[in-house]
């Protein structure tokens, strides 16, 4: 069976993606093992020759800080901390998510900067093979000393308490593990401090995105081609020397991109009597190529930040140093979910109008797209829907980032909202499913109108497999089922050309 060995080499965005998606097996390497130790015993000795209160270690926490704590109860203050500090609210958070949350946290935590025991680690990487996930709710952090009320949901059945979903099945921290045969972990020093600060719930939505953001982005260029055709569009557009006069990279990527699956178009070669198609046509090179752009920024910030200690003090053995700092600040998170909820919601807004394009009655098309308009509706409605999907994305992309509210009794008095950037950008990914797949099933209708000719093979056999699933409207049906189905074969079936 393959395994994935942590340690503090890099970790790629789609190697993390690769090991979440397909289970496979994690275990820590020797050189994590050692760094763990080592850090640990070095906070040790530190905790028994400092004369000076370090924070969050022998002192309480946020606002607190200035209250110092005796050495006999500084594992009860890690234990109330987390208990305490789990106030997570609203919808749960999705099991695939939890996974990235869990693995993320013990990357961070293996770099060696954060104090904690092995045995702690040990018992995330257990969660983690066994399918063990902690439930935890999508409200509660702020995204500045970290994701606190996320991390400690989702940290509570290591030491016996919360709750999590083991093998269909909703149990409480103390039977998980009576089933396991384990002992709750007794918290170290700093250990729920560690735990708790972190950017793990805003990095595990970010991934979650941007993997799905790349993806959607190769479908937009695809469904787009098949638009193009279905719309009879010219392929002037997507000619190299227009783009080389503007060379923005997502730009010529894309125009390249939809001059090739289109090639071989009896379509796209005929002879044109309109000299221009309209902008969510004619301009995909140049939106869909800004996206990609976007895309690209986000995933530099995210890989940056996926392997980064981000908790709070940093403890620097080869420096001698516990720092209390600010590494759990989620603002490089906070903006760049803002930017890619943006740039996507963009991507659903030009799909949008395409699919309006299409079933308008234009360029030999009958009126949406049925052969007897009027005793048929046809597309009418999926445009309706896509319509309110679209305008809800405008609605989410607001920036999170600009808000800030000052908590903690004033300690922690800028907050970057990285948390609500992120599962609002997460809900913006999803309507993009949505709106591309509603374009995919008006671009396969409008297609079938062009017969005889023939669309690009790339485009055909596109075409063939969606067939598959969902039908030519002849006359009118139920198409939710449809819209659904669309959806599920985006999300089921990844393109490249």
């Amino acid at each position: 069976m393959e395994k994935h060995y942590i340690s503090s080499e890099h970790l790629s965005v789609e190697r993390l993606a690769y090991i979440v998606e397909n289970n496979v097996e994690i275990a820590l390497s020797e050189d994590a093992k050692r760094r763990v130790v080592e850090c640990r015993n070095f906070l040790d000795r530190k905790i028994e020759t400092s004369k000076e209160p370090i924070y969050g270690i022998t002192t309480g926490f946020g606002s607190l800080c200035s209250v110092s704590i005796d050495k006999d109860s500084l594992s009860t203050l890690q234990k109330n901390l987390v208990m305490s500090h789990a106030c997570g609210m609203g919808d749960e958070v999705p099991s695939d998510i939890v996974r990235y949350m869990i693995i993320l946290k013990i990357q961070s935590l293996c770099y060696g900067y954060s104090g904690v025991q092995l045995k702690t680690v040990e018992r995330l990487v257990d969660f983690f093979n066994n399918g063990i996930y902690p439930i935890v709710y999508q409200q509660g952090s702020l995204g500045a000393s970290g994701d606190l009320a996320p991390l400690a949901n989702m940290c509570l059945p290591l030491i016996g308490l919360g709750e999590v979903r083991f093998k269909g099945e909703r149990m409480s921290g103390e039977e998980l593990c009576k089933c396991m045969g384990w002992e709750p972990i007794e918290l170290a020093s700093k250990e729920g401090l560690a735990l708790l600060n972190g950017t793990q719930f805003m990095s595990a939505y970010s991934v979650w995105s941007l993997i799905r953001a790349k993806r959607l982005n190769v479908w937009a260029d695809y469904i787009a081609a098949m638009s193009i055709d279905a719309y009879d569009g010219r392929i002037s557009p997507f000619l190299r020397p227009a783009h080389t006069v503007r060379p923005h990279k997502g730009q010529l990527d894309t125009a390249e991109r939809i001059y090739n699956i289109l090639q071989g178009s009896e379509i796209i070669t005929r002879y044109k009597e309109h000299v221009q198609d309209p902008y969510s046509f004619r301009c995909v090179p140049q939106v869909h190529g800004a996206v990609k752009d976007t895309v690209d920024y986000v995933e530099k910030v995210v890989t940056t930040e996926i392997n980064s200690a981000t908790d709070n003090p940093i403890v620097v053995p080869e420096e001698d140093m516990v720092i209390s700092a600010g590494n759990f600040h989620g603002e490089p998170l906070a903006l760049v979910n803002d930017f890619l909820g943006i740039a996507m919601s963009e991507l659903a807004s030009i799909s949008g109008q395409r699919t309006y394009q299409l079933i308008s009655g234009k360029r030999g098309l009958p009126a949406f797209l049925v052969a007897k308009p009027g005793l048929n509706s046809g597309f009418m409605i999926p445009q309706y829907a896509v319509a309110s999907v679209v305008s809800q994305n405008k609605q989410y992309a607001t920036p999170a980032s600009v808000d800030s509210i000052e908590s903690s009794l004033g300690q922690e008095d800028h907050v970057s909202m990285g948390a609500n950037a992120a599962t609002k950008c997460a809900r913006i990914i999803d309507n993009v499913y949505k709106v591309l797949g509603t374009e995919l099933m008006n671009a396969a209708q409008a297609l079938e109108f062009r017969r005889p000719l023939k669309s690009s093979p790339l485009v055909e056999k596109l075409l063939d497999e969606y067939r598959k699933i969902v039908p030519f409207v002849d006359v009118d049906r139920v198409l939710y089922t449809d819209m659904a189905k669309s959806i599920e074969f985006l999300k089921n079936n990844n393109y490249e050309l």
